[in-house]
């Protein structure tokens, strides 16, 4: 009987990937080639997002390393106004550029009052700047997001609709061997294999992106705070 049942399998066709993709229906058809490119794109979005942390990093550490050197900070600013800009060096050239119109006006840095309003705009500067950059990593992210949580119910989708087409086979044929039922069964189990396979590498990188992401946003906004301080007590000092 076994050897029977296989006979009829082999029959019908091989049950490869090709085969089952060839063979679905146009419904089940179309899910696979959605999660297929849901996959793909996941995949370039997880690549380019850790090349470019791990850029950033690099680039970040390089700055900090600069910055805390003792060297003054128009030479600094000088030397990064022609490197291609990465956000730590975004939010120091934002405080700077604030802080060189307030330069060249003394009564701003002698008037406690309007030094106090310089300090905030120059911490609101760097805030804005931090934002900014911070909304342009995050690009994507939600795409990670919304691949992971929606694909497997897709695959399911998928899955119902080959489970429905194995079902109408047996009607149609009156006949409820492997052979009539296995093709709908295995591309029904096909979509649910895709679906898995786009949302799992998703919502791991979604995760550990994310986790990524929080501590660069607290590497800016440590730098910020202190590069704020710094810039607080020479204001205090060129005002007293």
């Amino acid at each position: 009987m076994e050897a029977t049942v296989l006979a009829d399998v082999s029959a019908h066709g091989d049950m490869s990937v090709w085969s089952l993709f060839w063979r679905a229906d146009a419904v089940v058809k179309f899910v696979m080639l959605l999660l297929l490119a849901a996959s793909v794109w996941c995949w370039a979005i997880i690549f380019d997002k850790v090349r470019r942390l791990r850029q950033l990093g690099a680039r970040a550490a390089e700055f900090e390393q600069a910055f805390w050197s003792g060297g003054p900070l128009d030479e600094l600013y000088r030397d990064v106004d022609g490197v291609p800009p990465h956000p730590m060096t975004t939010v120091f050239k934002a405080a700077m550029d604030e802080l060189r119109r307030a330069m060249g006006h003394q009564e701003m840095i002698a008037d406690s009052r309007l030094r106090a309003d310089l300090k905030q705009r120059i911490g609101q500067a760097m805030q804005i700047g931090i934002d900014r950059e911070m909304d342009r990593l995050e690009r994507y992210m939600g795409l990670l997001a919304t691949v992971g949580s929606t694909a497997p119910f897709v695959g399911l989708f998928g899955t119902v609709w080959g489970i429905m087409n194995a079902f109408t086979a047996i009607a149609v044929q009156h006949n409820t061997s492997l052979v009539v039922v296995a093709p709908g069964i295995a591309e029904a189990l096909f979509a649910t294999a895709l679906g898995l396979l786009a949302a799992i590498p998703a919502v791991i990188a979604y995760n550990k992106l994310s986790g990524d992401l929080d501590r660069y946003a607290s590497r800016l906004e440590n730098f910020a705070t202190e590069f704020h301080a710094l810039l607080s007590r020479q204001l205090d000092e060129h005002g007293g």
